[in-house]
């Protein structure tokens, strides 16, 4: 009795646990959905706000947008092309690294470019606008630098596989043609057919192997074959033979026959 409610206790102990877990991990799935759905959220509203700054702002706002909205986009794009070709090309992982830490200079300058467009001294903004340039276009420069590579290689390798394939169909192609071509030059046997009953169908007969084909060929003789040219089997005269006197059935009151005797 009490094994078994130690049985009993343990079970739920493990159900419960169980229910914790997966509690926990249900809880941490929803809320990093949330976190991404929010963070997607404000990137999109960061992003529209800075292409109205740049396209409705002049001076000094307007150019630290159009660096910001210039490196976001670069970045991004480098970042989707080379984690898209990471999945199915394993020498992308060196790439990826090396874009991590190119990322670092990124964040950096994107959040130094933020900084400034609060800042309300427009003049000591314009004096390092040509700095803040200058490492925006090495920083992007870099970064299609690696997608450009990644998307290159990519569609070499695609080129590489399409002309083994074209190779493959050609051999194919040219082996269907000329299965077609032997096909087609084969002669054809001609059909065997039964002799006629009671020919030998020899060269020395003198029966025409090449005779009429519209009457069928017989294989096996009608009756009333030996029959002659308009009679039938029982107009056909039969030969007389004598009886056999040893096959004669002889009877008690039959008398012998006597030999006769010649004067």
């Amino acid at each position: 009795m009490e094994a078994a409610i130690l049985i009993l206790a343990l079970l739920f102990v493990a159900f419960v646990a169980l229910g914790v877990y997966v509690s926990v991990k249900v809880i941490g799935a929803a809320k990093r959905g949330v976190e991404r759905t929010v963070t997607q959220a404000r990137r999109t509203v960061e992003e529209t706000t800075l292409r109205a700054k740049s396209y409705g702002q002049g001076g000094v706002v307007g150019e630290l947008a159009q660096l910001r909205l210039s490196l976001r986009t670069s970045m991004r794009a480098t970042q989707d092309a080379l984690h898209a070709g990471a999945a199915e090309d394993a020498s992308l992982s060196e790439s990826i690294g090396l874009f991590q830490r190119l990322s670092a200079h990124g964040h950096e300058l994107d959040d130094e470019l933020k900084r400034l467009e609060r800042e309300p001294d427009r003049a000591t903004v314009a004096s390092l606008l040509p700095g803040l340039r200058e490492r925006t276009e090495r920083i992007t420069r870099s970064a299609e630098s690696l997608r450009w590579a990644a998307r290159d290689r990519a569609r070499k390798f695609a080129d590489d596989d399409l002309d083994a394939l074209s190779t493959q169909i050609d051999v194919e192609a040219g082996a269907l043609r000329h299965w077609s071509g032997a096909e087609s030059a084969e002669p054809q046997a001609p059909a065997a057919s039964w002799p006629e009953a009671g020919g030998t169908g020899g060269a020395g007969d003198g029966v025409d192997g090449g005779g009429d084909r519209g009457v069928a060929e017989q294989t096996w003789p009608e009756a009333g074959a030996g029959a002659g040219p308009g009679q039938t089997v029982a107009e056909q005269p039969q030969a007389i033979t004598a009886p056999d006197p040893r096959q004669q059935t002889s009877y008690p009151w039959q008398k012998t026959a006597r030999p006769e005797t010649t004067n």
